[in-house]
């Protein structure tokens, strides 16, 4: 994980178990704006996939785990989902390179003013608990989990998948 103090990207790549990858960034005082995309449930390999589940739970796991370490739970954030998941659709139809392509664009399109920004992404496929595996490769890797109990105050999470079964996550931290 590499950090800087303006405009820096600290990367960092995860491979977990069932195929499952993630990285996380954080990039500090950039000035943001908004846009809009729904979450469905999709249809892949003879299976439902029901995304706002997942996001849901992922959001869950999170502030559980923020609890747990005595820290304040996260505000989620529908603009901030928002941008998540279009990322994580880009990534799941090959729009966009699996990792954080876009980010300082997805801080400008939330138009939330902010002091401190994260990401983390992730995917998996073919995991019976997909949220589950996604946030238990984040904790167990440091540039993830500094992001999870870094001093935020706003989350969002984008959840998609696509035809070959892979689910892709994105979560956005911002610092208010």
């Amino acid at each position: 994980m590499i950090r800087t103090t303006i405009y820096g990207i600290g990367l960092g790549t995860l491979f977990l178990s069932s195929g499952a990858i993630a990285t996380s960034v954080t990039e500090p005082n950039l000035i943001p704006m908004s846009s809009h995309i729904s979450s469905d449930t999709v249809k892949i390999a003879q299976s439902t996939i029901n995304t706002a589940a997942i996001e849901q739970s992922v959001f869950t796991q999170i502030n559980n785990y923020r609890a747990s370490k005595g820290l304040t739970k996260l505000t989620r954030n529908s603009a901030i989902d928002n941008q998540a998941r279009i990322h994580s659709q880009n990534m799941a139809s090959g729009k966009v390179a699996f990792g954080h392509t876009g980010f300082q664009d997805r801080l400008k399109a939330i138009g939330i003013s902010y002091t401190a920004a994260g990401e983390n992404v992730a995917y998996n496929q073919g995991s019976t608990d997909p949220a589950t595996q996604a946030v238990q490769g984040w904790l167990k890797s440091p540039g993830h989990l500094a992001n999870i109990v870094g001093n935020y105050n706003l989350t969002g999470v984008g959840v998609a998948s696509n035809s070959k079964g892979q689910i892709y996550f994105t979560q956005i931290f911002l610092r208010t």
